[in-house]
């Protein structure tokens, strides 16, 4: 090995033949520059050559670069993610606000009717919340926020902007119970506005309906006539609106027509009340001479509006009706 080592000679040795093919080596490289400086030859061998080398320079920062790639779309997933999160967040919250405004504005809007009803008829009346509503065997019947400590007294009549809604049956401290004009056991004295015809307006027992069992087979009543309070038993004010008549027909019996009205205060949905206050007691007894109730059958309960009046047994002297007179009032 040695020998070998000793054999073998440097390319650029201190001898004669080193120093020749040094200033060969030198020669060459200065004809290439030349050459190159002319030509062009190395820029064209430098480019060619980086075709080749540069996929190997992309194949070697492959790693590192998805790496960076892989770095960065985490981070952008659990970013994009949290800014999802918050963006569901705040629409639920502006969703909850936008439904809160509509509730409050469409309560803005009923305030403002009972109001306008208020000054509109120079009313004294006192303003109530519904609180509840009886789901059991009687849907007709509402508790209100106010109670015997705020002046509710018995038999006070309950409207809202639109139309009666019916009568106060109980009183409790600090709540009360009304009844609806759509209860079986509640009755109210009416008049057609159209025509003057006064009669009595019954709930119904098939609905929030209202039924007027007691028409004349001669009255002129219709669809669509207006129905308002005629003001008699005094339980009442006259003038209020108490329903629509939708149809009529003949009664059972076929003595008298039927007909159905629907009620025109928003019984359903109706969240703020007035009750009257000042109202004059229930009238008592008619004079003598005055036509009796409805039948047994149709007679309210001792809660109702109304109480049948009862026909004395003689007359001193009877005085027949006038020929063009309304038709008798049946309390």
């Amino acid at each position: 090995m040695a020998l070998a080592r000793e054999d073998s000679s440097p390319l650029f040795a201190g001898t004669a033949a080193g120093t020749l093919r040094l200033i060969l080596y030198l020669a060459l490289a200065m004809v290439l520059m030349v050459l190159d400086h002319r030509n062009g030859w190395m820029w064209r061998m430098r480019y060619a050559t980086s075709v080749i080398v540069e996929p190997v320079y992309r194949l070697a920062g492959l790693p590192a670069a998805g790496m960076r790639t892989l770095s960065v779309a985490f981070a952008d997933r659990k970013l994009l993610t949290e800014q999802n999160q918050r963006l569901r967040e705040d629409l639920l919250l502006a969703n909850a606000k936008l439904n809160r405004m509509a509730a409050v504005a469409e309560q803005n809007e009923r305030l403002k009717e009972l109001l306008a009803t208020q000054h509109s008829l120079e009313l004294n009346v006192q303003l109530a919340r519904v609180i509840g509503v009886d789901l059991g065997g009687s849907p007709h019947r509402l508790m209100l926020s106010l109670g015997a400590r705020d002046g509710v007294t018995q038999g006070q009549a309950v409207i809202d902007a639109h139309g009666l809604m019916g009568q106060v049956i109980e009183v409790l401290p600090t709540t009360s119970v009304v009844m609806l004009v759509t209860d079986p056991n509640h009755a109210v004295p009416v008049v057609v506005e159209r025509t003057g015809l006064r009669t009595v307006a019954y709930g119904s027992r098939d609905g929030g309906m209202l039924s007027l069992p007691n028409v004349p087979m001669a009255a002129d009543v219709r669809a669509g006539d207006k129905l308002l309070t005629s003001g008699l038993g005094g339980r009442f004010p006259p003038g209020f609106p108490v329903g629509e008549v939708r149809s009529i027909g003949q009664s059972p019996s076929g003595l008298f027509l039927e007909a159905h009205a629907r009620p025109a205060a928003d019984l359903d949905r109706s969240e703020y009340v007035l009750l009257l206050h000042d109202q004059p007691e229930p009238a008592g007894p008619p004079a003598p001479g005055a036509p009796t109730g409805p039948p047994a059958d149709m007679a309210p309960s001792p809660a109702d509006a109304v109480t049948p009046a009862q026909a004395p047994s003689t007359a001193a002297k009877p005085t027949p009706a006038p020929a063009a007179s309304t038709p008798a009032v049946q309390p």
